[in-house]
């Protein structure tokens, strides 16, 4: 066992069955859907989400506190361990700085233990596969500090691609125009956006159709991913399984990926990209 635990948040939309392989802890941040408050999930429930979404319900999201992240890191430093967290975009979420604020707080308490704090700048399963090289780094005997660094070093290269299938949800977190948003739905304009070097998501260019969304996103991994660091990718989607298997085919054929992680969009994160977000994640020279 190594001597420190990694520790994110949901914001990185990795499964239980991932988490539990990585063998890290993850913070659930909140959504609030059909009058309860639920955590954040890509597992329990997610197909339900989505139909509701569909159906024009509304969840709003919360964000985790300083408590929320010291009640998951007190217990890990108390047995002895050193902490590494890996937190949602600060361009997305004060999910980060609550982070901070926390390791700080518990810093005073224990003062022998390490806790190291990195803003991943990413988002949904960028963020996941940022968590995953960084887990590989862990396993391969890497050191809490030097594996800090790393991720410092290497989180800008870290692309996110994704395309929406439904701009009345961009529209209602501010990321279009109600008129953008109204003409492009008419047109079927599809927009293609990423997430820039201060973790904010960006609208780069907008294609006409679903199929050319798809496409637009696959090209990015040949235009930009680093030649061997993209042996595996990782792929999420909000509740359009087909259109991820397809989006993984193109980037096995035609660029020589062996392996494809598919997980869905959470549901805090889903709550402003809504059903059909599809999105693909890999090393690249820079985002």
């Amino acid at each position: 066992m190594s001597d420190f635990r990694i520790v994110t948040d949901s914001g990185s939309d990795l499964n239980r069955c991932m988490i539990d392989q990585l063998n890290i802890s993850v913070v659930p941040l909140t959504v609030n859907f059909q009058g309860k408050s639920h955590p954040d999930s890509v597992d329990e429930g997610i197909h339900e989400f989505y139909d509701g979404l569909r159906a024009g319900e509304v969840a709003t999201t919360s964000a985790i506190n300083p408590t929320g992240w010291a009640t998951e890191i007190e217990p890990i430093l108390a047995a002895g361990q050193d902490v590494l967290v890996i937190g949602f975009s600060s361009g997305l979420s004060t999910t980060y700085q609550s982070a901070v604020i926390a390791a700080a707080e518990l810093k005073e308490k224990y003062p022998a233990r390490t806790i190291r704090v990195v803003d991943s700048l990413c988002a949904s399963l960028g963020q996941g596969l940022l968590v995953w090289y960084a887990c590989k780094k862990r396993d391969e005997g890497m050191s809490l500090n030097d594996l800090a660094d790393w991720l410092e070093n290497n989180k800008l290269h870290l692309c996110h691609w994704f395309t929406v299938d439904d701009l009345m949800f961009l529209k209602r977190g501010g990321r279009v125009s109600a008129a953008t948003a109204l003409v492009g739905t008419m047109l079927q304009i599809k927009p293609v956006l990423h997430v820039d070097d201060e973790g904010h998501l960006i609208n780069i260019s907008k294609v006409r159709g679903r199929k050319a969304s798809i496409e637009a996103i696959a090209k990015k991994l040949g235009e930009l991913g680093l030649p061997g660091e993209n042996s595996t990718v990782f792929i999420c989607h909000g509740d359009c399984i087909e259109d991820a298997q397809h989006l993984a085919s193109i980037v096995k054929e035609r660029y020589g990926v062996k392996e494809v992680f598919i997980g869905h969009v959470g549901t805090v994160i889903g709550s402003h990209s809504g059903p059909g977000t599809l999105a693909l994640f890999f090393l690249g020279e820079h985002r």
